[in-house]
Parts: C-alpha cells; sequence; structure tokens
C-alpha cells in the first residue's frame, strides 16, 4: 500500500510530554477499570481487560496504577461510564470512527461535534460510516519475534484471518469470535504481543493530499487530546513525508 495508512489507534502519536503521558495514562486506566466492570477482574478471562493491560504496558504504565484501575472496579468505585461510538466525515469526506467512555455524554456529543465542524467536517448517525469499516481482532509483534514464514504459519494454524508483515512488525488479523483463541495461541508460542485489540479496520483506503491530509491530523489530535476519546480510527492515506513532518 502506498504512503502511510492512518486506520490504526492513532493514540501513540501522544505520549510526548509528561502532561500528554498523564492524560494517556489515564485513559488506559478507564479503560482498565471499565473492562474489569463489564467482566472478570481476571486479564485471563477476560479478553478485553487483557488488551486494556497490555496496551498501558506497553506505554509503561506503572504497575501500581494498573493494579489501582482494577481494584477500583472491584470496590465498584469511581464514576461510571457511557461506551458511546460517534461517527462522522472529517476533511476530503474522510470516514471517522470515535469510540468514547464518558461520565457526562451531553458534553462528549457537543465537544466532539464541535471538533469535527471546525476541521470542516461533520457528524454523523450511528451507522452512518461503520459499514466501510469491519470489526476485527488484531494482534501485533515486533518484527524481531520471528520471521515472516513462522508468523504466516503459525497464524494460520491458530486460525487467523490474515497476516500482514512489514518493517513495523507483524500485525495478524482475526475474526471478532475467534480472536481471542488466535491471541492465546500466539501468546503460547511467541510471548505477550505489544498489541492485542479490537479495531475498526476499513475496507479500503481513501489517499488524500498534503493540505487535507494536514487538516486531518489536526482532527485527529484534537479527538485524542480529549480525556473521554479512548480510539480513532479513520481510512484515510497520507504521504510519509507528511507523517515525518507533523511528528508521526
Amino acid at each position: 500500500m502506498a504512503g502511510h495508512s492512518q486506520f490504526k489507534n492513532i493514540m501513540h502519536r501522544k505520549g510526548r510530554q509528561d502532561a500528554q503521558k498523564s492524560k494517556l495514562f489515564g485513559k488506559l486506566a478507564r479503560e482498565i477499570t471499565v473492562a474489569a466492570k463489564l467482566g472478570t477482574p481476571d486479564p485471563n478471562m477476560n479478553p478485553r481487560l487483557r488488551a486494556a493491560i497490555i496496551a498501558a504496558r506497553q506505554e509503561n504504565m506503572p504497575k501500581d496504577n494498573i493494579e489501582r484501575a482494577v481494584k477500583k472496579a472491584l470496590g465498584n468505585e469511581g464514576e461510571n461510564y457511557d461506551e458511546i461510538r460517534y461517527e462522522g466525515y472529517g476533511p476530503g469526506g474522510v470516514a471517522v470512527i470515535v469510540e468514547a467512555l464518558t461520565d457526562n455524554r451531553n458534553r462528549a456529543a457537543s465537544d466532539i461535534r464541535s471538533f469535527f465542524t471546525k476541521s470542516g467536517g461533520n457528524l454523523g448517525e450511528t451507522g452512518s460510516v461503520s459499514f466501510m469499516f469491519d470489526r476485527t481482532g488484531i494482534i501485533e509483534y515486533d518484527r524481531s519475534v520471528a520471521d515472516d514464514d513462522s508468523v504466516l504459519d503459525a497464524a494460520i494454524e491458530a486460525g487467523a484471518d490474515d497476516v500482514v508483515s512489514g518493517e513495523g512488525g507483524h500485525e495478524i488479523y482475526a475474526s471478532t469470535e475467534g480472536y481471542r483463541d488466535v491471541a492465546k495461541a500466539l501468546e503460547a508460542k511467541f510471548g505477550e504481543p505489544r498489541k492485542a485489540a479490537l479495531i475498526w479496520k476499513p475496507q479500503n483506503t481513501v489517499a488524500v493530499d498534503d493540505e487535507t491530509g494536514e487538516r486531518l491530523l489536526k482532527l485527529m489530535d484534537l479527538l485524542n487530546e480529549h480525556d473521554d476519546v479512548q480510539n480513532v480510527y479513520a481510512n484515510f492515506e497520507i504521504s510519509d513525508a507528511l507523517v515525518a513532518k507533523m511528528g508521526g
């Protein structure tokens, strides 16, 4: 695929400064608490919690913070968060999905709508763009865990749907139903992945020019800066030069 695909969770663009790291830890803790509340507090029996803890470890979140977030769920402490998915179109007609955990639906909706409007896009109804994405599981490993053929063989054996290996590492895709079993089988072979989560993967990506790409990346940053926003997915493709320029 030419250019740089932006469909993945773009939260990794953050964390450049301590304040941003603190905000990121807050979001990760919120997801851990919600995941533990919705299921069992045992990550081996709760795929969502396991994914949240893996994400926290990848960002070097202290173990104490992780344990505290789980205990919050056990003690039924803290706010109750609603899970909401927002869908809309950004600059250039690019499809955008925003996943949020919020304790104030009105605030979240108002803020997110204003971000879309300011960027020249518009927020749509639920379902307005998600039909252009597939809900799928992804398991990611660094290139160093094994060569391409070994990862492909292991993924096929585990029941994965697709594997993409490149300079950035190995991405293994699995159905939402099979994702947990595939992740377990791969972890037994290669160890803990750098990421294991359910994502929105675009069926196709749209190439945009640098001017539109810059506006889109600014929209992504605005969304990711918001405390309630957990994940952002979009179906656009930009040049590697613009990625470098924007520090992505």
